[in-house]
């Protein structure tokens, strides 16, 4: 076919279609939903996916995280049932074990966790106030806004000073910055030297669900000095004393392709040395590659949901144009009276056909990258879209237009012209 015979179809074709505006419309519109579903289901997929893996990036790859479970069975070994102790959880015996035993391990960061309430002024809340050590932001890559993290010093002189989750930052001190003031942990006044970038949590965390991701990080040897291991909660009318140890080690391990070995190492030791299951064990790069896994999965879910409603434009597009062909049989007629071939009259067909999926497409196409950014400005949620997400839904959908279409060319072109003549 020359260039001037399919301009001159393609126009034919057009004029057609502007014929039946309204039908023309809404068979597009089958396209177009169908194509902006795909960009925009395949948009907000990768989004969340990307959002999950990147929590789980934060954790740290190369780490090895345990932390010690309440046991749903408690032990009371308290002389009254209004008072229970309840001893679980890790251990400083697994935390030597770990760093003195173990091949592979590059550091052992040592957590405890402390129950008490943070005020300044009359603003107070209940984060998680941490005990740790300076390599904790190193370990675990937290990200330092203003100030500075823990230093050696500061556990070398157990002192009274503090860092700060933002979001703590933000609720305590509004209007101000908090650094070089002070804030009370408990019974007892911290210095406030650092405030570090919030993380969001993980659904591994073994805290509650809906618990504040706020935090206070204060030397591991001042927790010690000022908190023991011995702490009291208030619950109902009951007195609950907990004794724990470590409520979470970080290990970090030397190299990617050791990870599995000490999770597997440190899952052997804790079962060896643990009578109760009062331990967890996350390893973020397990979490990661499950993560990727999952996503390919669900982009394939969601994109074959969205290609379902390219499907049903198609059989729109089909079923409009077999009303077409017995509408136009009489002009069929007398074009082939008139010496056009079959070919002509397929590629006449074909033409609307793929003037309806492509318009669609375009236009659908357009709408695919609107809706991402509308559900991420006022849904709050994350989208991302990739590049082959709109061609191969573009893609898609001028194919469709050409499968679709196959059957209502090839119908029109087979039909006798003397037959086609005497239709009225």
């Amino acid at each position: 076919m020359s260039q001037s015979t399919f301009a001159r179809t393609v126009r034919l074709g057009v004029s057609s279609l502007m014929l039946h505006k309204l039908r023309a419309l809404l068979t597009t519109l089958g396209v177009l939903f169908g194509t902006s579903s795909v960009i925009a289901m395949l948009a907000i997929g990768e989004g969340a996916s990307e959002e999950a893996q990147e929590q789980i990036r934060q954790l740290g790859s190369r780490n090895v995280i345990l932390r010690s479970v309440k046991p749903r069975e408690d032990f009371n070994t308290g002389a009254s049932q209004n008072v229970r102790v309840l001893s679980y959880g890790l251990t400083e015996d697994d935390l030597a074990r770990i760093s003195e035993t173990f091949p592979g391990v590059a550091r052992v960061v040592p957590v405890r966790e402390i129950y008490e309430e943070v005020r300044r002024s009359d603003r107070a809340m209940n984060p998680r106030v941490m005990a740790t050590l300076p390599v904790y932001r190193d370990v675990t890559g937290r990200v330092v806004s203003e100030g500075r993290f823990l230093a050696d010093n500061d556990e070398a002189g157990v002192s009274n000073v503090c860092v700060l989750s933002d979001e703590v930052a933000n609720y305590l001190f509004p209007f101000q910055s908090p650094l070089g003031e002070e804030i009370k942990v408990g019974a007892d006044y911290y210095t406030v030297v650092g405030i570090l970038l919030g993380r969001v949590r993980q659904q591994s965390d073994s805290a509650p669900a809906g618990k504040s991701t706020a935090e206070v990080f204060i030397p591991l040897e001042t927790g010690r000095k000022w908190y023991g291991n011995m702490q009291v909660r208030m619950r109902a009318g009951s007195r609950e004393m907990e004794e724990v140890e470590l409520h979470e080690i970080v290990v970090e391990v030397d190299a990617p392709e050791n990870v599995p070995v000490v999770a597997s190492a440190c899952r052997e030791m804790l079962a060896r040395n643990h009578k109760q299951s009062d331990y967890e064990i996350v390893v973020p790069l397990e979490l990661l590659l499950r993560a990727e896994e999952t996503k390919r999965i669900f982009n394939i879910v969601l994109g074959s949901i969205a290609s379902i409603s390219l499907l049903v434009g198609g059989i729109g597009i089909m079923n409009v144009m077999l009303a077409t062909v017995t509408e136009r049989t009489r002009e069929i007629g007398i074009r082939r009276a008139l010496g056009a071939k079959r070919r002509h009259i397929v590629s006449q067909f074909l033409v609307e056909c793929v003037v309806l999926s492509v318009g669609g497409g375009l236009l659908g196409v357009a709408l695919g990258l609107a809706i991402p950014l509308i559900v991420e400005r006022y849904a709050e949620m994350r989208t991302i879209i990739t590049p082959s997400a709109p061609i191969l839904a573009f893609l898609i959908s001028a194919g469709v237009g050409v499968i679709f279409g196959l059957y209502p060319a090839w119908r029109a072109a087979t039909m006798d012209p003397v037959e086609a003549l005497r239709h009225e």
